[in-house]
């Protein structure tokens, strides 16, 4: 990086040049952060919000009827679902069910 010392420069020079592989402390730092979230069950990634309402639409109740039940539009409570379904690798309300059943969240 740009704002390493000259002597990491050529620590890593040397290391790619031995045919290994080279990786700053501060990436390291940033990957180990991102990995976090990867040994946790996909529901503890949500915001609280996004648990309730995926509660919600587990529990079978509707969009709207979500919406009007947390004082949202339904647009909002869309979006949240999209986020759900995007961070749980879902892709349908049958699949957020399921999951929640199979994790005795509802």
């Amino acid at each position: 990086m740009k704002e390493g010392a000259p002597e990491e420069l050529v620590k890593a020079i040397r290391r790619v040049n031995a045919g290994g592989k080279y990786v700053s402390a501060s990436l390291a730092e940033k990957l180990v952060s991102h990995l976090d979230g990867f040994d946790k069950p996909p529901h503890e990634n949500l915001s609280d919000r996004e648990f309730q309402i995926m509660c919600m639409i587990a529990g079978g109740k509707s969009l709207k009827g979500i919406a009007e039940e947390l004082h949202l539009s339904e647009k909002t409570v869309s979006t949240y679902r999209s986020r759900i379904l995007e961070k749980m690798k879902m892709s349908t309300n049958a699949d957020v069910t399921r999951y929640a059943l199979d994790h005795h969240l509802v």
